[in-house]
């Protein structure tokens, strides 16, 4: 008597299935995937800086040529642009109260312009060489903040036009900086001596910082986190935390970038994927394309994302809602994301930098056995540890070729599988009929209309890398056992050719890789000795 194999489990599935690598998106990766991207396209050159008002609704601005445009989170469209620059636009900064913005240019010059009127008010001439940043202070609205390429820091009374301070303790460009979140009187640069240097208005020599780090490599950007405690600091392909408090200690480099760097910024996630009602991470961007989510809480990239240019730009609104990344290319790839009625986040001023307290959620009184509402939860919420879980098994749908197996009709499940145009399908019948022994059978019955469909599929799949083994020795069977009636007929004879011309290409497509192969090996092995 024949034995008989008969699949257990339905549906079938192929067991050539290549092995995947990529693990499936963990609720952090769905939430930075949930901003759905907005491109502005031709601004006429690369966009250097882009930044967030403070204040609702939180317009954002982008400097790019010898222009500043102003968006709205909204709609993600232009509304206003300010074209009262002689040179590049290189930085700006909105004032805390949202009514004021200050720029910076490549010709030395910062400019104060109101933002609803986008008039002018007020001009700073004292830098030599082009102003890399411009930035005002926390809770500040009479001081401004600017360093550029003559490799100055300045402090400047904005409404008296003139420069308070001038901090001369960078030996090369000055690129980036940032104020503290806790102190209005201190702030952080960074500098292409690759040094980070912290300084306090309230200490008299210009020439000293309050501390100074050492980041390895040309900085980029640099910015304190919401605490006020830690700075990070971005060059070369790293990021790195340091604690101002341990005396500026280095708690961790991240290097997930494979190039430069070029700016960072905080973003805020809510209580979607954790317990807690706020968690921080830093956003990098980087001229390899890359944006990189970091926790630095728990020292690990939780989410990465691939542009089509190389990115030197990117902000984070204070409502998390509106992230905005600036590319190379002068596109501006601005994501917002969706949050339904009444989900929102609701924050106080200043949340999102640490500086208040967030408004208290209603917390609802915690479900009891003997509460009727306890029996009315619904299949959505997820069992405490003290629950007794009744599962109820799920009714499988089976597709037909499923069905047509379990009545052991082998030759109809082949034909239903290759009417599909399922390949994954066709595939797992074949598999489950070579375990069962009736694939040669299956293959005598049937008719040459049948048997055109299964050399169609053939000539298709036969040479696919994960299922070639499994099929190219079916067509060796099909053509041994159903020679004759290939012969009879003009259109299975074509089949044939056609899976042999298949074949063919395959077998060059091969030989030309084992021709490189063989120029290559030589060369590593030299490369491995040096």
């Amino acid at each position: 008597m024949e034995e008989t194999f008969v699949s257990k489990t339905f549906p079938l599935k192929p067991k050539l299935k290549p092995t995947s690598k990529t693990s499936s998106k963990t609720p952090e990766s769905r939430y930075w995937s949930s901003f759905k991207t907005h491109e502005t396209p031709n601004l006429i050159s690369s966009v250097p800086s882009i930044t967030f008002s403070g204040v609702a609704p939180h317009p954002f601005a982008a400097a790019y040529s010898a222009s500043l445009s102003l968006f709205s989170p909204q709609t993600l469209e232009r509304t206003h642009t300010i074209n009262s620059f002689r040179d590049v636009v290189s930085s700006a900064s909105f004032r805390c109260d949202g009514s004021l913005i200050a720029a910076s240019d490549l010709s030395g010059l910062i400019q104060v312009f109101d933002v609803k009127t986008r008039t002018p008010l007020r001009k700073l001439r004292s830098h030599t060489r082009p102003v890399r940043f411009v930035k005002y202070p926390f809770l500040d609205k009479l001081h401004l903040l600017s360093g550029g390429d003559d490799g100055i820091v300045k402090y400047w009374d904005v409404a008296g036009e003139n420069v308070i301070l001038d901090l001369k303790g960078h030996k090369d460009y000055v690129r980036c900086g940032d104020c503290s979140p806790v102190s209005s009187d201190s702030f952080v640069t960074g500098s292409y001596d690759h040094a980070v240097k912290l300084w306090d208005v309230r200490v008299g020599d210009g020439n000293r910082a309050v501390m100074e780090l050492n980041h390895g490599n040309p900085i980029e950007d640099v910015l304190f986190l919401p605490s006020g405690g830690l700075v990070a600091s971005a060059g070369g392909n790293s990021v790195k935390v340091w604690d101002l408090i341990g005396g500026g200690k280095l708690l961790y480099s991240m290097e997930s970038h494979n190039k430069t760097v070029t700016s960072i910024c905080i973003g805020r996630i809510g209580k979607e994927i954790g317990d807690e009602w706020m968690q921080y991470r830093i956003l990098s961007v980087g001229l390899d394309g890359y944006m990189k989510v970091f926790d630095y809480a728990n020292l690990k990239v939780t989410h990465s994302m691939r542009y089509p240019a190389p990115l030197l730009s990117v902000a984070f609104s204070p409502d998390s809602k509106v992230r905005v990344i600036g590319t190379s290319n002068g596109i501006i790839y601005a994501g917002k994301r969706k949050v339904k009625e009444g989900a929102e986040e609701s924050s106080a001023v200043g949340g999102f930098l640490g500086l208040g307290s967030f408004s208290e959620q209603p917390k609802s009184r915690a479900l009891r056995p003997s509460f009727y509402r306890y029996f009315h939860r619904g299949q959505s919420v997820k069992p405490s540890k003290g629950d007794f879980l009744v599962m109820q098994a799920k009714k499988v749908k089976l597709a037909e070729h499923d069905k047509f197996l379990k009545k052991f009709r082998h030759r109809e499940a082949l034909v239903s599988a290759l009417g599909k145009n399922n390949p994954e399908n066709v595939v797992a019948v074949v598999e489950e009929l070579v375990a069962r022994r009736k694939l040669l059978k299956c293959i005598s019955n049937l008719d040459l209309e049948e048997l055109g469909q299964l050399l169609m599929f053939l000539h298709k799949y036969c040479t696919v890398p994960r299922h070639s083994a499994l099929l190219m020795g079916l067509v060796k069977k099909v053509i041994d056992m159903r020679a004759e009636d290939i012969r009879n007929s003009d259109k299975l004879k074509g089949l044939i050719r056609n899976v042999k011309s298949t074949v063919q290409e395959e077998i060059l497509i091969q030989q030309g890789l084992q021709e490189i192969q063989g120029i290559i090996s030589p060369l590593l092995k030299m490369a491995g000795r040096r």
